[in-house]
């Protein structure tokens, strides 16, 4: 893959962007940290009380990704179908985050303040007394309902707000050519933004009890209404930039042209969820990005769930809990920018998509032996462990869990999401809507909800994750297995569509016969199918 692009050596390296493509580029770039700033506080937050809640384990998750986090997504991609087939873009975008900010508002004003009377311990301890004991987490989601919804909202703000909007507005108006330099450094956005609301996240955590704040009647509290005050401000601010950007960026036709605005309206009307799936369904090409997204949400959901339980155990107390996540946040983000800086853009136009793709899977492959490892030896290391490594077997466990958990985040936000978004670009302007409303949308969290039925599965007859444990580990060895077979498969598509082709001016004369081998132009003629102009 050529790498010619008309800078020096270190800059092609670090800063492969021209300085009149600053005024595109730069905007996105801080409208990414600013809509990540919020789901990174919300990401530690919404496992905090879920995890620490009265009655609670980590055992809650899978039941709440299964029975309120998968229903809550086809809910709201149903709403952003909805509102994209009669509002422009804008008007859609503006919606649905004055949705979220408002319900966290509400969050902070009523159901925080007034959960202990709004939660029904009652019915939970009689569901506790009928159910079997596999069944913990489900009672745990029903007795603590206030914050099952507070965890359903903030994982939705990854589906909704970061993936579906934000993404599908930068894939909507970038080339392929700027794609390639600049999805990798995008990732800077997310990952500052993990850094500094996880410093910030443990600033507050780890304060005392103020008496002279109007508001908390408790430590944590205070640092609840404060961090979700920060979302509300940030949240607010991407609004603004969003703003900025349609008039100030989006009106210079050398970055967005008029034929693309066109497409955009012809689009409203031709969104269904129904014709989303049909779309898909006909599309090879959509169908192994639906596999390899599947895939990454069931293995990271894997891992994850048996790591926080650790966590737990280890610190009970919600705010020494959320203190510890926000540190591993921190780590993630900066391992995260220095993969960012240094090898996803540059391995993306160096090695080429495929390689690059490949790179997520085989990390999770690795540290994922390494964790099982521990995990599944904590019985033998209860005093050779301690000497050898100079802490307890559970503490062992946390810090290897904690290292996978940064470096498969880190390739996550960097490596796996830039490949991921590349593979929507050559894709007509329906493609993109259509493919990215039924794989961010809905793949997306059926990932992550196929992960929690495994983990349901094996905890309704085994009981506890330490039992279950070496299942889980086979089975994640298998499904890693087919997603980077996926990856292969859709590299080859990719590379045909792409060949030879770096221009804004792609999808001009790439044949048709390779567009219809991806099956991106069906069911309906585009024109010049299956590519953006």
């Amino acid at each position: 893959m050529s790498t010619n692009t008309g800078f020096g050596r270190i800059r092609n390296l670090l800063w492969p962007i021209h300085r009149y493509e600053l005024k595109k580029f730069l905007p996105f770039l801080m409208m990414f940290f600013l809509v990540s700033f919020g789901y990174s506080v919300l990401r530690t937050m919404k496992d905090t009380l879920v995890v620490t809640a009265q009655g609670a384990s980590a055992e809650v998750i899978p039941f709440i990704k299964v029975w309120a986090m998968f229903p809550g997504a086809i809910l709201m991609t149903f709403i952003y179908t909805w509102l994209s087939n009669r509002y422009s873009g804008a008007r859609v975008f503006y919606t649905l985050m004055t949705m979220f900010l408002v319900y966290f508002l509400v969050f902070v004003l009523f159901l925080y303040p007034n959960h202990e009377i709004l939660h029904n311990h009652g019915f939970a301890n009689f569901l506790e007394m009928v159910l079997p004991a596999g069944c913990r987490g489900l009672v745990s989601m029903v007795r603590n309902w206030t914050f099952t919804l507070f965890y359903v909202m903030s994982e939705l703000w990854s589906n909704i707000i970061l993936t579906m909007l934000f993404w599908g507005f930068v894939n909507q108006v970038t080339r392929i050519d700027e794609a390639k330099r600049f999805y990798g450094l995008f990732g800077l956005g997310a990952n500052l933004s993990a850094i500094i609301s996880g410093q910030v996240s443990v600033y507050l955590s780890r304060k005392s009890y103020d008496p002279s704040l109007p508001f908390g009647n408790s430590s944590w509290e205070q640092s609840l209404i404060l961090l979700l005050s920060l979302v509300l401000i940030t949240g607010f601010a991407s609004m603004c930039l969003y703003y900025w950007i349609n008039k100030n960026v989006l009106s210079d036709p050398k970055f967005y042209c008029e034929k693309s605005k066109a497409q955009e309206k012809a689009m409203r009307g031709k969104l269904s969820l129904r014709d989303s799936f049909k779309h898909l369904f006909q599309s090879k090409y959509l169908i192994y990005i639906a596999v390899i997204v599947v895939g990454y949400n069931i293995v990271i959901n894997l891992v994850e769930v048996l790591w926080k339980d650790q966590v737990r155990m280890l610190y009970p107390n919600p705010s020494a809990y959320n203190c510890y996540i926000n540190q591993v946040s921190t780590w993630v983000g900066i391992i995260a920018t220095i993969s960012a800086l240094l090898v996803s853009t540059n391995a993306i136009r160096r090695f080429g998509w495929t390689f690059t793709a490949l790179l997520t899977p085989l990390i999770l492959l690795l540290t994922s032996v390494a964790f099982f490892g521990v995990l599944l030896s904590k019985g033998y290391l209860d005093s050779s462990g301690t000497l050898l490594f100079g802490m307890t077997p559970l503490a062992l466990a946390v810090f290897v869990g904690s290292f996978q958990n940064v470096l498969s985040r880190g390739a996550k936000y960097t490596v796996f999401d830039a490949t991921k978004e590349i593979a929507f670009v050559p894709l007509s302007a329906e493609c993109k809507v259509k493919g990215k409303a039924a794989i961010d949308g809905v793949f997306n969290r059926m990932g992550k909800s196929g992960g929690s039925i495994i983990h349901q599965t094996l905890l309704i007859f085994l009981t506890s994750f330490a039992v279950t444990a070496p299942y889980i580990a086979g089975i994640l060895l298998m499904i890693i297995g087919g997603w980077m077979s996926a990856v292969r498969l859709l590299g080859k598509e990719f590379n045909e569509l792409t060949h030879g082709e770096s221009e804004a001016t792609i999808g001009e004369n790439v044949p048709t016969e390779i567009v219809k081998k991806s099956g991106a132009d069906k069911p309906i003629d585009f024109g010049k199918p299956g590519l953006a102009q």
